[in-house]
C-alpha cells in the first residue's frame, strides 16, 4: 500500500479535473483493502478507472486507488471460459485481450472507458450489450467490518446502468475482482444495434467474428466519441430516459424522426437525441462545453473545473425538462 499526501487527481479521472486528495492511498490487493477499512474505515472516495466520476471539488480524507491485477482461467469447457479480473485491470484492454483468445461476448463493450472493478457498479453497456449479458460475479471488501464478500449475477440486481452497489449497497461495498464467462464458439453476435450492422457492410463482411464486430464498434465510437487522453470527458454523461408510453406516442407526434426502443417499464428515449434537438450539441462556455459530435458528452476543453461542468449539466436538464417535460439523470457520479 503506497500513501500520497495532497495529490492532485487531473491524471486519475478522465475528465482531466485538478482537484486534489488529502490523501491518496494505492491498494494492490483485496488484504491491502480489508486491512485499511477495519483501521480506518470507510474511505472519502473509493477510485478505479476515474471514468465515470466528476469531481467538483478537492477530497477531504482519503481517496482509495485500487490497483488490483491479474488475469486467471477459473472454469473451462468445451464452450465457455470463466475468467476472474483484477479491479484495477483496464477495461478495454481487457476486452481486446480477450478477443486475441479467440474468445466472445465482450466485442460490443469496446472502448468503453474505465476499469474492470466499476464495470458492475452501473452495469456498463453498449449496442445492444451488457455487462449482465457475461457476468458471472465478484468479489470485494464489506466497507463496514472489512470482511470479504461474493456476489452471483442474481445478488447484484442488475438493471439499466444500475446495480445493488448503486443502491442497498452504495458505499459499503468495494470490489476487488469479477469474473466473466466468454465463450469459445457458437458466439451469440449482436449486430443489429446502432450502427453496427452498416459498419459491417461497408467492410463488406457478411458473416462476422467477434473481433471483426469490436472493430467496427471501435470504428463508430472514435468517429462520434472524443479520447479522454486529447479532451477531457467521461463518456455519456447522462441516462437514457425510460418514459411512459403515453408521453413516447405524444412527443413521436411532435418528433416523428425521435428514435426510440421497448423497454421493460415504459419507453427508452435516446438522451443525446433531445439534447440535440434542443439544440446543445456543439455549445461551449469557456472551456466547458458540448461534444461537437455527440451531444451526450459532456467536455472539458482544457482548464474547465469540475463545478462549471455541472453547471452546464444542470442548464441542460432544466432545458430537456421545460422543451419535453423530461427530466435527465446523470450517468456519472458526482463528487
Amino acid at each position: 500500500m503506497i500513501v500520497q499526501l495532497n495529490q492532485s487527481l487531473v491524471k486519475l479521472n478522465t475528465f482531466g479535473i485538478d482537484q486534489k486528495a488529502q490523501r491518496l492511498i494505492w491498494a494492490h490487493s483485496a488484504d491491502e483493502i480489508s486491512n485499511y477499512v477495519k483501521h480506518h474505515g470507510s474511505p472519502a472516495l473509493v477510485l478505479g478507472g476515474g471514468s465515470n466520476m466528476l469531481l467538483t471539488k478537492d477530497v477531504k480524507g482519503d481517496v482509495l486507488k485500487v490497483d488490483i491485477h491479474g488475469r486467471r482461467v477459473v472454469f473451462e469447457d468445451d464452450e465457455v471460459v470463466h475468467i476472474r479480473f483484477g479491479a484495477g485491470e483496464n477495461w478495454h484492454e481487457v476486452v481486446q485481450w480477450t478477443l486475441m483468445q479467440g474468445l466472445g461476448g465482450l466485442e460490443n463493450l469496446s472502448l468503453i472507458p474505465g476499469n474492470c472493478g466499476t464495470a458492475p457498479v452501473q452495469n456498463i453497456g453498449a449496442y445492444g450489450v451488457e455487462l449482465k449479458d457475461v457476468f458471472v460475479s465478484c468479489e470485494g471488501v464489506l466497507v463496514e467490518s472489512g470482511e470479504f464478500f461474493t456476489l452471483s449475477k442474481e445478488e447484484a440486481h442488475f438493471g439499466y446502468r444500475d446495480s445493488i452497489f448503486k443502491n442497498e449497497w452504495k458505499g459499503k461495498a468495494i470490489i476487488t475482482r469479477i469474473t466473466l464467462v466468454l465463450t469459445k464458439k457458437n458466439h451469440k453476435l449482436r449486430t443489429d444495434y446502432g450502427s453496427i450492422q452498416a459498419e459491417l457492410e461497408t467492410r463488406s463482411i457478411t458473416e462476422p467474428t467477434p473481433k471483426q464486430i469490436s472493430d467496427a464498434v471501435i470504428s463508430i465510437r472514435r468517429s462520434k466519441l472524443p479520447d479522454p487522453a486529447e479532451i477531457g470527458n467521461s463518456g455519456s454523461f447522462f441516462k437514457n430516459p425510460v418514459v411512459s408510453k403515453e408521453l413516447a406516442e405524444s412527443l413521436a407526434e411532435r418528433y416523428p424522426d425521435m428514435p426510440s426502443y421497448p423497454a421493460p417499464n415504459g419507453v427508452k428515449l435516446a438522451a443525446g437525441w433531445l439534447i440535440d434537438t434542443a439544440g446543445w450539441k456543439g455549445y461551449r462556455n469557456g472551456d466547458a462545453g458540448i461534444h461537437e459530435k455527440q451531444a451526450l458528452v459532456l467536455v472539458n476543453y482544457g482548464e474547465a473545473s469540475g463545478a462549471e461542468l455541472l453547471e452546464l449539466a444542470h442548464k441542460i436538464i432544466d432545458d430537456i425538462q421545460q422543451r419535453f417535460g423530461i427530466t435527465l439523470h446523470p450517468e456519472v457520479n458526482l463528487i
